[in-house]
């Protein structure tokens, strides 16, 4: 499921080059258009559908630069 929500919030909100049903969990999202103002945007977005708050630990670049590093930041809250 959470992989899933995960490649909506990336549809909604990422504006990358390529469908996110397609990106492979470990591809590099910065490399596939994530910028820095889009990725606030994804954050956003994950806080609203998980119902979370992500730490300032958390707020850097490699969080969020890969399905699978932001599944792994989910799953570091407790909630994937």
């Amino acid at each position: 499921m959470s992989e899933q929500t995960i490649r909506k919030v990336l549809g909604d909100h990422a504006r990358l080059s390529v469908d996110a049903a397609s990106i492979a969990v470990g591809a590099d999202l910065y490399e596939l258009g994530l910028t820095s103002h889009a990725s606030v945007n994804v954050m956003l977005a994950l806080e609203d559908s998980f119902d979370i708050e992500f730490p300032d630990e958390l707020l850097r670049k490699s969080t969020f630069a890969s399905v699978d590093a932001i599944r792994g930041a989910l799953v570091e809250l407790g909630v994937a």
